[in-house]
């Protein structure tokens, strides 16, 4: 590791801020923070710099997941066992890794994502309202399917899962923007710490870059739930998309670089 660490951090620091705050609205944070630690610290191991991405990732998560959870009322019947799901699903994942190559995941994301923003762009209500229906026996099951399926996707390959968990909590149980941030908060954190599950044992953790990085997660996340509640959810709704167009170019970008070479 390189010894000028004070300096690292003064490039990183406000990656991590803006990170959190991306994290604590629509999820995606790590296309910032993640570019700028591979650019900070190219002679790392790759693993390492993904482990400490998530355990300040981590950090700030908490933060944004007990804002939302002290001002909203949250569908916790549901969303603990959707949780519990994605922590096993993102295990399994991240095993599968092993004895399957995640690149052939990234066209199906891509069609996904396409499908995504195109539902979203072209029904400017979606999400505007929260249909407050009680939580059924149906959507525990779902719940439970779709946390083991996000989590198993997060834990095998990773980019867009916040934004899935959002658009999800939307279209199928017909929660507003704002409350389906919230859920997606939890489902999330519970898929980060199957990764920590894996980094911290294998020592695949820099806590003296990830603990800072983590407290400027934390204030990156008190800004972005409070720009959540005051902006509500049209500006969740444009942030969204601009997320998930970054995305989708980013993963076009990737798939086009060895013919750009």
């Amino acid at each position: 590791m390189p010894s000028e660490l004070p300096l690292e951090l003064i490039f990183l620091l406000p990656l991590g801020f803006a990170s959190g705050l991306i994290n604590a609205v629509v999820g995606g944070g790590g296309l910032i923070l993640v570019p700028g630690l591979f650019a900070t610290y190219p002679a790392a191991a790759p693993a390492a710099l993904l482990g400490t991405d998530k355990f300040g990732s981590v950090m700030g998560h908490t933060v944004a997941m007990s804002q939302y959870a002290r001002r909203l009322a949250l569908p916790w019947r549901m969303l603990v066992p959707a949780a519990g799901a994605a922590f096993a699903g993102a295990y399994l994942g991240a095993r599968a890794v092993h004895h399957l190559p995640a690149e052939w995941v990234r066209p199906l994301v891509i069609v996904l994502l396409v499908v995504m923003l195109i539902y979203t762009w072209f029904k400017p209500q979606f999400g505007a309202v929260d249909a407050n229906r009680p939580i059924t026996r149906r959507d525990m099951w779902i719940g439970l399917s779709l946390g083991c399926a996000i989590g198993f996707y997060d834990g095998f390959f990773g980019p867009g899962t916040g934004s899935f968990l959002l658009f999800l909590f939307v279209r199928v149980f017909h929660f507003d923007f704002l409350r389906a941030t919230a859920c997606a908060k939890v489902v999330n954190m519970a898929t980060n710490l199957a990764a920590l599950a894996f980094f911290v044992p294998a020592g695949l953790v820099f806590y003296e870059i990830a603990i800072p990085l983590g407290l400027a997660g934390i204030a990156g996340a008190l800004v972005g739930t409070r720009l959540a509640f005051k902006g509500g959810n049209a500006w969740i709704r444009r942030l969204f998309l601009v997320l998930a167009l970054s995305l989708l170019a980013k993963l076009l970008f990737d798939v086009a670089r060895p013919w750009l070479a």
